[in-house]
Order: C-alpha cells, then sequence, then structure tokens
C-alpha cells in the first residue's frame, strides 16, 4: 500500500486522517508544520501528501510552490477551511491534482486517494495509453509534458487534467457540470466560472480555435 503524507496542523484532522487510512492499508506520516511537511515532501519516499493551507511556519501555498519548483510530482490533495473559487484556482494553478473544502467525509477523501494514486501509478486501468494525440496536441501520460505542434508548453496539473478530459473526448460536447465532476471532482456549485476559467487558459496555450463553445451545452475539443 501507499506512503500518505498529512501535513496538517490540527491533531484532531490529522489524527482522524491517519487512522482512516492506516485502516484501509496505508502507512502515514504526519507533520504539524510547513517546513517539517516540505523535508518529509521532497524525501522521495512519499506516495502523495494530503495538505492543509494554513500551516505554521510555510503555508501550503508556499510549500506546494516549493514543492513543485523543485522537480516533485509526487500527487497533492489539498485540504482547507478554505472555500472560496479563489483559493481552489490558487491551490490547483500551483499545482495541487485536489482539493477538499473542510469539513469532509473521510469515505470521499479516501476516494479521492485512491484516484490519484492509481493515476500516478500509470493509470490502473488496464488500458490506459501512455499518451494522447488529437491534431497538433500532445500529451504524455506518464511524464506530465505538453506539447503542440512538437513545441512544449506548460501545463499546471489542473490544465494538464482538463486538457486529458478533452483529448479522451475530442469531438464531443462536455457540459460544464462533467467537466466539473471528472477534472474537479468537488461539490461546486454548477453556476461556478471556474471550468469557463480553465477552459480560457488551455485556449491561450493550446491555440484559440482549439476548445469551441457550444451555447447551452459546453464545451467541444477541435482535433
Amino acid at each position: 500500500m501507499a506512503r500518505i503524507l498529512i501535513v496538517e496542523d490540527e491533531h484532531r484532522i490529522a489524527s482522524f486522517v491517519a487512522k482512516g487510512l492506516r485502516a484501509e492499508g496505508h502507512t502515514t506520516i504526519t507533520a504539524e508544520d510547513g517546513p517539517t511537511g516540505l523535508d518529509h515532501a521532497l524525501s522521495g519516499d512519499i506516495d502523495l501528501v494530503v495538505l492543509d493551507i494554513g500551516l505554521p511556519g510555510l503555508d501550503g501555498f508556499e510549500l506546494l510552490d516549493q514543492l513543485r519548483s523543485q522537480g516533485s510530482r509526487v500527487p497533492v490533495i489539498v485540504l482547507t477551511a478554505r472555500d472560496s473559487v479563489t483559493d481552489t484556482v490558487a491551490a490547483l494553478e500551483g499545482g495541487a491534482d485536489d482539493y477538499m473544502p473542510k469539513p469532509f467525509r473521510f469515505a470521499e477523501l479516501n476516494a479521492r486517494i485512491k484516484l490519484r494514486l492509481r493515476a500516478a501509478a500509470g493509470g490502473g486501468d488496464g488500458g490506459r495509453p501512455d499518451a494522447l494525440t488529437a491534431g497538433a496536441v500532445r500529451l504524455d501520460l506518464r511524464t506530465r509534458r505538453a506539447t503542440v505542434a512538437g513545441k512544449e508548453i506548460d501545463l499546471s496539473a489542473r490544465e494538464f487534467a482538463l486538457a486529458e478530459m478533452f483529448l479522451v473526448n475530442a469531438g464531443q460536447v462536455l457540459s460544464r457540470e462533467q467537466l466539473l465532476d471528472h477534472v474537479w471532482g468537488l461539490d461546486f456549485d454548477p453556476g461556478s466560472n471556474v471550468v469557463d476559467v480553465y477552459v480560457g487558459y488551455l485556449r491561450r496555450k493550446l491555440g484559440p480555435e482549439s476548445i469551441t463553445t457550444v451555447r447551452g451545452m459546453g464545451y467541444r475539443f477541435e482535433p
């Protein structure tokens, strides 16, 4: 099973999460401040990080930024009481793989942890390709690199996940609700504009004609 780092300064929450994960067969390590959490996360011996934002010493945003800037691809699920779209986008743009607001149910957190661990292990679905290509866009699912017409582009973790969803369903219309469910996995209000914001990011990077808005229905990736 996995080695999971829990970076959380509220002892009650850290203990609750650790107990549940140990019952699932995982090994858990806890850190109550940012610097300690960063040291553990960079050790190379961690399979996934559950990360709080409001940490002493080094907050979760700074920890995440340093983790990604040093090349770590370890999956990170942000766990925080901050539930605004602004904080959500900031965390995901910073390289988080998922986001859960407090309070939360352990069953939901556990499901997301399983999903991220499977993805990090190469999918675990028996038929997941190593790369996706549609038109000029290519996504390498193992290295998490993206290219357009052979030129590498920089995608955040969330942008990459959204691009992957579009390429898997190239030519099909995807509703905002589908994208929220499959890419974010969060209980966002369907009226949230986070999907529109990220589609805008992708258009700037993949090309303005790459994603078509289908009025009243959603978006379609055009190979």
